[in-house]
């Protein structure tokens, strides 16, 4: 397996950590720094309660000043100045896009909504009060947990830029990094005390890498801290609970816009056209176009094409295909769907 393929296993990884390794691999990450290795080591179920635990022992003033600098970026920079003087700048970009830019958005996306769900943890906007409460109150509120963040190094979620330095000539500054990488969540380098994540229990993601459950949380961690998602979108928890038993009237009475294409993609932009009594607004050789009109949202208008290639079994099958609300005709529909302007399109055969 290629370095981008062990390095998306790594961030996909759910389970326990090996904490064993993973404390190596701190000590080590502290060495290679020059520095002393960790009084302690502290143990949290999640990047939420890893802030929480950061805030806490840098108020008291038991963890000592952050070391994230010295563990983490500087021996990056001087390993990526290496790694880039020695393959130049073509041979460098051409091996960065087979390594690290495979995984970079995915886990950019996946960095940010943790981000974000910890940060709302600090503001007391997630599901679990109590533990809100707690980093909210130790840090001083969404702010502070900012700040808690910046110090974070994010272990498994790091996949991409270590995909990229694994087995380079020159990146032994990065051995411990790349430990604790390999066998731990998030965490947080200080001076005397280290703070690490357990890895997630649960992760789902769609095709696009995008966090996607519609039966429980996307992301969920063994402390309780859960991210729930419908294709990359966050959602209420309670929100998922309703999509099995959707009506056309409860997704017209969805207030949020955002929530209600969410209940349209869930239940069927075709089931929902027909049972609500829609009426085609025009018709082509390409297909038929569709529009409803939703109340404080952009009207819905699909194109309902059929694939003129049949099936296994002789069935020939449909498609609805959304496209902008300005559309007028079902070709141009179709050709937008091609990236084309309605008189480009010119197909040999359509499928």
């Amino acid at each position: 397996m290629d370095a981008a393929g062990r390095w998306r296993e790594v961030a996909a990884a759910t389970g326990p950590a090996d904490r064993a390794a993973a404390e190596e691999g701190v000590r080590l990450a502290y060495r290679l720094a020059g520095l002393s290795e960790p009084e302690r080591i502290v143990w949290v179920g999640s990047p939420r309660e890893g802030a929480a635990s950061a805030a806490r022992l840098v108020e008291e003033g038991t963890a000592g000043v952050s070391v994230r600098d010295a563990v983490r970026s500087r021996p990056w920079a001087a390993v990526r100045e290496r790694v880039l003087d020695r393959l130049g700048p073509a041979a460098w970009a051409e091996h960065w896009a087979l390594t690290g830019a495979q995984l970079w958005d995915g886990m950019n996306r996946l960095s940010e909504r943790i981000r974000t769900g910890v940060i709302e943890a600090g503001a007391g906007a997630g599901a679990e009060a109590e533990a809100n409460v707690e980093v909210g109150s130790a840090a001083g509120g969404a702010s502070a947990v900012r700040l808690i963040l910046l110090d974070a190094v994010l272990g498994q979620h790091d996949a991409a830029w270590l995909a990229a330095f694994d087995g380079q000539e020159g990146a032994e500054p990065l051995a411990g990094i790349l430990a604790v990488a390999r066998n731990a969540g998030w965490w947080w380098p200080y001076e005397r005390t280290a703070i690490l994540s357990e890895r997630p229990v649960e992760l789902y993601r769609d095709e696009a890498g995008r966090l996607d459950r519609g039966d429980g949380p996307a992301l969920a961690y063994p402390d309780g801290f859960a991210l729930y998602a419908w294709r990359g979108m966050p959602v209420p928890a309670e929100f998922l609970t309703e999509l099995a038993g959707l009506t056309p009237q409860r997704i017209r009475d969805e207030e949020n816009a955002e929530l209600r294409r969410v209940m349209l993609e869930h239940y069927g932009y075709d089931r929902y056209l027909r049972e609500s009594g829609a009426e085609p607004v025009q018709r082509d050789e390409a297909g038929v176009l569709w529009r409803i009109d939703l109340a404080g949202d952009e009207p819905m208008v699909t194109v309902e094409v059929v694939n003129s290639t049949p099936e296994p079994d002789g069935t020939y099958r449909t498609y609805w295909l959304r496209v902008p609300p300005s559309t007028r005709t079902a070709r141009e529909g179709v050709a937008w769907t091609f990236g084309l302007e309605e008189a480009e399109y010119v197909p040999q055969r359509e499928t």
